[in-house]
């Protein structure tokens, strides 16, 4: 036997089935015979309602069961409480107000911050949204924005207050606190930090945490290591003290054997992410070199930067080296809209790429990377085709490119130095090579490793 259904019908509803059937159900013989279809199509009418509301109940858009997963995947390491971003999006409180502003830049993609053209290659910190994400928002947005169940409320994701890494094994700060002016233009400064590493040590995340976001541009942290001559001293280094710092440390201030950089930091900029058996080396007794850009805002002040350190805990295969295609000879004229600079990099030995980092100022319009191999071919390995400056973002290859020996990485930039550029600071003068924001630069950096060099047998035969 089929199950007899019991709706509940609401009170509404049931009132409006009562008057139809106290109408149906007159002396008129007519409509006596006419009673049994009419009272049917009541009935399904309610159950139609009915239905309708439960599944309007049960597809509603919320905030606990619908949105917070996405935010919570997707945006909330950088917009919570003491991070980067200007407003935390952690509870339904927080994010109510900016309800439609949020609905308006993923439709937009401009949140979250991603630049790179996705018709050339995977990058594994890629954070943008899908498009069904982008209409659940849109869908919540246009529903009302309301909260939904505390019980659908998924858990806060864990985070490591103040780094986006995880717990440091090792911070290093500025040995002093440096005063900030309120204004002024400030030359770049340099601070020697001591690790005092007994034992050498390969690190596979690193992070810049800035003391005074409103002061610092950047920083670039090096590593110098000892036996290229007398290491600094700890503190900031005199102008005297940094040229004999250099000479001794060769080309850019950095020894033959360094890894290059170890991180930096500047709007946008990631942590060092390594994968698995990659690492940066940091040799016993080396000294950090914090290389930090301020700039003036009226108000002065004062910083201690920090870096913080995540050691490999698997046996290390390779080291991670940071280079550069730099294009040094640029002189853009006055009102130029598209001045164009090209570099270039060569490998010397079968390699593998793990990133790339694109670095302009304010006059960038777009950058690329293309990977020419030996036998003429090439493909494209990243095209930034809108360049922002507040975003200046490492890309990390979902799998690591190979780089055979002789090919050469070629990287194109544009400048806009024209009155349209609305980031200009003055499109009247020619623009060269300078340390400034006002200045220009066009560095290609990368991230490769070698192929032959496998660490882990090294290890294996020191053991023996």
């Amino acid at each position: 036997m089929r199950p007899v259904l019991h709706p509940v019908i609401p009170s509404a509803t049931g009132t409006a089935i009562i008057s139809v059937v106290k109408y149906l159900f007159r002396e008129d013989s007519t409509m006596k015979r006419l009673f049994g279809f009419g009272l049917a199509c009541a009935f399904l009418l309610a159950c139609a309602l009915l239905a309708s509301t439960a599944s309007s109940s049960d597809t509603r858009v919320t905030f606990t069961k619908d949105i917070a997963p996405i935010l919570y995947n997707n945006c909330t390491v950088c917009h919570r409480a003491g991070e980067v971003a200007p407003m935390s999006l952690v509870t339904y409180k927080e994010v109510r107000p900016w309800a439609k502003s949020i609905r308006e830049v993923v439709a937009e993609r401009r949140m979250p911050p991603w630049f790179a053209d996705p018709h050339h290659t995977e990058f594994s910190n890629d954070p943008r949204l899908s498009q069904k994400q982008i209409e659940t928002i849109s869908n919540w947005v246009n529903g009302g924005a309301v909260e939904g169940d505390p019980r659908d409320l998924p858990p806060l994701p864990k985070f490591t207050e103040g780094w986006t890494i995880g717990k440091p094994d090792a911070v290093f700060s500025m040995t002093e606190i440096y005063s900030v002016p309120a204004e002024g233009v400030i030359p770049y400064k340099f601070f020697a930090v001591p690790t005092n590493f007994t034992e050498d040590k390969y690190v596979q995340f690193a992070e810049i945490r800035q003391g005074n976001r409103e002061l610092v541009h950047h920083i670039i942290v090096d590593v110098r290591y000892p036996g290229n001559g007398q290491l600094p001293p700890a503190g900031e280094l005199t102008p005297e003290r940094l040229a004999a710092s250099r000479q001794q440390g060769g080309d850019n201030a950095r020894p033959a054997d360094s890894d290059g950089r170890l991180v930096g930091w500047a709007p946008g900029e990631a942590p060092l992410i390594l994968r698995p058996g990659h690492a940066k080396l940091i040799k016993k007794g080396s000294v950090l070199i914090f290389q930090v850009h301020y700039t003036t805002n009226g108000v002065a002040g004062t910083d201690r930067s920090s870096v913080g350190l995540i050691f490999s805990k698997v046996p290390v295969e390779k080291r991670v080296i940071t280079a550069g295609a730099v294009g040094r000879n640029l002189a853009i004229p006055p009102g130029d809209p598209n001045y164009e600079v090209k570099s270039s990099f060569e490998f010397k030995e079968d390699s593998h790429i793990d990133s790339l980092h694109p670095h302009m100022h304010m006059r960038g319009k777009d950058f690329s990377y293309r990977l020419i191999y030996p036998d003429g071919t090439s493909k494209v390995l990243l095209s930034v085709p809108r360049w922002d400056f507040n975003w200046q973002m490492t890309y990390f290859f979902k799998d690591h490119v190979p780089a055979p020996k002789g090919s050469r990485l070629e990287c194109v930039a544009h400048y806009d130095n024209s009155i349209k550029n609305k980031f200009n600071p003055d499109p009247t003068r020619l623009v060269e090579w300078g340390p400034q924001t006002w200045d220009e630069m066009m560095i290609g950096y990368l991230d490769y490793t070698i192929d032959k060099q496998d660490l882990r047998l090294n290890a294996k035969a020191g053991s023996k």
